[in-house]
């Protein structure tokens, strides 16, 4: 097992519906690693009524949770399907604050580059996705977010081939930087 110093943590975030599980996969296959699945899609598929608060509190738990988990079997790269600033981004929006653990991590806990999944894919319906008409909102959100965090980032654009290709190229780059 590699020590756990050493591994970069890559996100790929962003709006809803702009690919980020697809990429995360393929770059994980890519790089021959592991990457960590965005916990919220889980929780929130059992849930029978709308979200709470502790459920946001509950999913930021579980990402990082799940993180930590799949870090000592990632191959110099890990390939984070989301990260917990959703939980603040979604918290925002729906109660007009995030919660206090989460502000307080979000300095703390960084990821070592992050790609924002651009909103030029086509919208897909699916049960736990809700804001069809808000895209572009929650996509200056998210440049918010990571300037705030003075994150290092790339916006990933393009359909398909052209959008993994591009990713992969923004991973390299940052790489070998």
């Amino acid at each position: 097992m590699e020590n756990t110093e050493n591994i970069k943590k890559i996100a790929i975030v962003g709006p809803e519906s702009t690919g980020k599980s697809t990429i995360a996969a393929q770059l994980a296959a890519h790089y021959n690693t592991v990457w960590v699945p965005e916990y919220a899609r889980e929780y929130c598929s059992k849930l029978t009524e709308p979200c709470t608060w502790q459920d946001e509190i509950n999913m930021f738990r579980g990402q990082l949770d799940l993180e930590n988990q799949l870090l000592g079997s990632a191959n110099k790269l890990l390939i984070c399907d989301t990260t917990f600033i959703t939980v603040k981004i979604w918290s925002d929006y729906m109660f007009g604050k995030a919660p206090e653990e989460v502000l307080y991590k979000l300095p703390r806990h960084p990821y070592d580059f992050y790609l924002l999944m651009d909103i030029d894919l086509p919208w897909m319906d699916d049960p736990l996705r809700d804001f069809p008409h808000l895209r572009e909102y929650f996509m200056d959100v998210w440049h918010k977010e990571l300037r705030e965090l003075n994150a290092s980032y790339v916006v990933v654009s393009g359909s398909s081939d052209t959008r993994v290709n591009n990713a992969i190229a923004a991973v390299d780059k940052y790489l070998h930087c």
